[in-house]
């Protein structure tokens, strides 16, 4: 029987669409997994072997923005933390705007056999770690160590930074926190005094480790409190991080900020302003002192104004000039008289008339 197609009538879906449609559909679930995967920092590297002495491009996407990490080359899968890694020749590296970075890292052998991987970390703010499997040619291979069935396993619950920078902190002492964690014991025996290790570390260096001992018992399927002092160098600023380890398990790590000691820039300018202040006075002093001295004429001082005088009543000189000083003679003189001295009353004398005796 013949089918007869009207143009207006549309043509039914044919075979390769159909299957198309169930690929699509069944490459759904792969899809959506990996997008849930992918909601952590990844990174990868351009190959999985390299001998020493050659160099590893690593490269890191989701990342945060702006973040500072440490790329290094660790044995034994780092369950030893990064007392396994290749410190000395590892590398920093800033994630740009988008989450990403791309850095080259020199292959080195680390102090610990392999099973290798290369260990990105941030440095500062929020923590986040990603492990990539990397094999360095001609480095030994062992197996991983076993752990310990049984005993005591701690770990931490929650973790924080106690306590506040004073005013001798400004002027540059050491800075003091109070490492304040919750650790449950997992294990099958209590722990009795257990040996912690508290490490603090600044930038790409190593952390320094110090041991301190918790008096107390952890029971099993119990948890405590845990304080442990953390003190760093005098003079100490900059983000650093504080780093909690038992029995060579990483256990918990804390940024911490420490702020700048203004007081120590501001006694610096203030010494320096004082001393500037000395020795300008003193060199001022010595040049005062070899400077020669020259002879001057001292003026002699001015006489006091003479007193207002009268006009003379004596006889003018012959050429007109006015009559020579002083103008009273020594007896007249005021000065010869003395001031308590008085003068008796003199008696007029007057003339006596003509005609009579």
């Amino acid at each position: 029987m013949n089918v007869r197609r009207h143009p207006g009538t549309p043509a039914r879906p044919s075979a390769v669409v159909t299957v198309l449609a169930l690929v699509l559909i069944s490459l759904g679930a792969p899809l959506t997994g990996g997008a849930a995967a992918a909601d952590g920092p990844a990174a990868k590297v351009s190959k999985t072997e390299a001998g020493t002495g050659g160099t590893v491009t690593v490269t890191g996407a989701r990342w945060r923005p702006r973040a500072l990490l440490t790329l290094l080359i660790c044995g034994q899968n780092m369950i030893g933390g990064t007392n396994s890694c290749a410190n000395g020749d590892g590398r920093a590296v800033t994630v740009g705007k988008d989450g990403t970075f791309t850095k080259k890292l020199p292959v080195s052998e680390p102090p610990k056999p392999c099973p290798c991987v290369i260990h990105i970390a941030t440095v500062t703010g929020e923590a986040a770690a990603a492990d990539v499997p990397f094999k360095v040619a001609g480095h030994p291979v062992a197996p991983l160590p076993k752990e310990q069935t049984g005993g005591e396993r701690l770990s931490v619950l929650s973790a924080r930074l106690d306590g506040s920078s004073g005013l001798l902190t400004w002027f540059g002492a050491p800075p003091r926190r109070k490492l304040v964690v919750t650790v449950g014991n997992l294990g099958s025996t209590p722990a009795r005094d257990p040996v912690f290790e508290v490490g603090t570390s600044h930038g790409v260096f190593a952390p320094s480790w110090e041991e301190q001992r918790w008096r107390g018992t952890i029971q099993p399927g119990k948890k405590a409190q845990v304080k442990l002092d953390v003190e760093l160098s005098a003079g100490a600023h900059g983000d650093y991080l504080v780093s909690l380890r038992y029995g060579h398990k990483l256990l918990v790590e804390q940024p911490w900020a420490v702020g700048r000691p203004w007081g120590v820039t501001l006694f610096w300018v203030l010494l320096c302003v004082v001393v500037s202040a000395t020795l300008f006075r003193i060199g001022m002093a010595v040049v005062d002192k070899v400077r020669p001295r020259t002879a001057r004429t001292v003026p002699p001082p001015p006489l006091p104004p003479l007193p207002p005088s009268s006009p003379p009543s004596g006889p003018a000189a012959a050429d007109g000039a006015p009559p020579a000083l002083p103008w009273f003679t020594p007896d007249t003189a005021p000065e010869a008289r003395p001031h308590h001295q008085i003068s008796a009353p003199t008696e007029e004398i007057r003339p006596t008339p003509k005609g009579t005796t």
